[in-house]
């Protein structure tokens, strides 16, 4: 089997096309509750629109695993409209034990939520300008012939950068899967400074603020300049900002360690017909992007805090409730309009509302959150969900109908 190198941000809050349901039955362990007040706070056409939490559809959404595609899942619905919490598969595949209640994973870029907010903290308290450039913070970060890059144009991924090809100058044998070659380098340490220099060895994509192209590079460079303006690191700003005031236990930051620490879920990347375990893999160079650890229990937590106003306060909060204008489009297709705010993804769920969240993804994890906005604007949100899904082949397109079904299980 060839794997695709496909970009996963956004994979699950791309589009809305339900694969067919698991026909087995899923080894789950499950709550449900609703109230009287379960809508309490939205207006009368989202009460209509959403209705109660439906244990038997989430059920449906993560049974049978394992499968061909896929390990195990976990998923977590909350909100003021009812809650949930189930499980399929198995923690890995030699046991076959059952996947462990609050199983830690890889979050990947659902990181840039954190990133972002941590950015937008630092704004509220006046030492970052998301109007203030790259080039006043970081001099001589970026060439002297780039354009000026704004601290706002990285978050919302509309800075023109780059990419960072971490795959330059290797043998086209090596890369040509898109797996090889950085599995063989799972271990190797990166440093911020030489993944921009790597990616500023070519052109800018567009003048900044003309276009949208997701790309990890933008939150490399916000992760060295929380660094810059703090003078410690993005590691303790993010544990001192929201993992510690939030009670967030079960998420960490781990650098260059390659091992999940704790009960958790193995990852596992089918290439050419065979099985290989990528549960312990450095995630340096994804970094301030995508090295965070952690469980569904703990991302919801912050989903639901962050969407209250207890993590971000409320002018800077806007933000990540805001895309660009409409004369924005997406890079490489200015058909489509630009769907990133600063550290979220904006969907619209027919019938339901706006969906705000974020999904991530490396080789074996998939994860996503998101949740309906409080009509007030800040407010416990009338129906939030996380999950965590262990694709067998994490970067291609085939992992959509499932993580899909879960999105459209928890809003139905």
């Amino acid at each position: 089997m060839r794997i695709r190198r496909t970009v996963l941000a956004g994979l699950a809050l791309a589009a809305i096309t339900v694969g067919t349901a698991a026909p087995a039955i899923a080894q789950t362990a499950q709550t449900a509750r609703t109230s009287p007040a379960a809508h309490a706070g939205t207006s009368a056409a989202a009460r209509q629109a959403l209705p109660p939490v439906n244990p038997d559809a989430l059920s449906r959404a993560i049974a049978g695993l394992p499968d061909a595609e896929g390990t195990a899942a976990q998923v977590r619905v909350g909100g003021s409209g009812g809650s949930w919490q189930g499980v399929s598969g198995v923690r890995d595949l030699r046991s076959k034990r059952p996947v462990p209640a609050n199983a830690r994973f890889r979050a990947g870029s659902v990181t840039k939520a954190f990133t972002a907010a941590v950015v937008l903290q630092l704004v509220a308290e006046g030492k970052l300008d998301l109007d203030q450039t790259v080039q006043h913070y970081l001099p001589g970060l970026l060439p002297d012939g780039y354009r000026p890059v704004t601290v706002g144009q990285l978050l919302n991924h509309t800075s023109g950068l780059p990419p960072a090809d971490r795959s330059k100058g290797l043998p086209a044998e090596e890369t040509a899967d898109g797996f090889t070659w950085i599995y063989k380098r799972r271990f190797e340490h990166w440093t911020p400074e030489r993944i921009v220099a790597l990616a500023v060895q070519d052109d800018m994509e567009f003048e900044p603020g003309t276009a949208q192209h997701y790309l990890d590079i933008n939150y490399t460079v916000a992760g060295m300049l929380i660094e810059k303006v703090t003078g410690s690191s993005y590691e303790r700003q993010v544990r001192d900002r929201i993992l510690r005031p939030l009670g967030l236990r079960d998420t960490s930051l781990p650098t260059d360690d390659p091992s999940i620490h704790g009960p958790h879920t193995h990852g596992y990347q089918v290439l050419d017909g065979k099985t290989i375990d990528v549960t312990v893999w450095g995630h340096s160079m994804e970094w301030a992007a995508g090295n965070l650890v952690s469980t569904t229990a703990d991302l919801d937590r912050f989903t639901r805090a962050l969407f209250r106003g207890d993590v971000v306060p409320a002018p800077q909060l806007e933000q990540m409730f805001t895309v660009p204008p409409k004369e924005v489009r997406m890079y490489g297709d200015a058909k489509k309009d630009a769907i990133y705010s600063m550290g979220l993804t904006r969907l619209e769920l027919p019938g339901v509302g706006v969906l705000w969240g974020k999904t991530g993804g490396r080789y074996g994890y998939l994860t996503g959150i998101g949740g309906l906005r409080n009509p007030a604007g800040t407010g416990e949100s009338p129906r939030t969900v996380v999950y965590s899904y262990n694709s067998v082949d994490a970067k291609s397109e085939s992992v959509k109908p499932r993580t899909l079904k879960i999105i459209m299980a928890a809003f139905s």
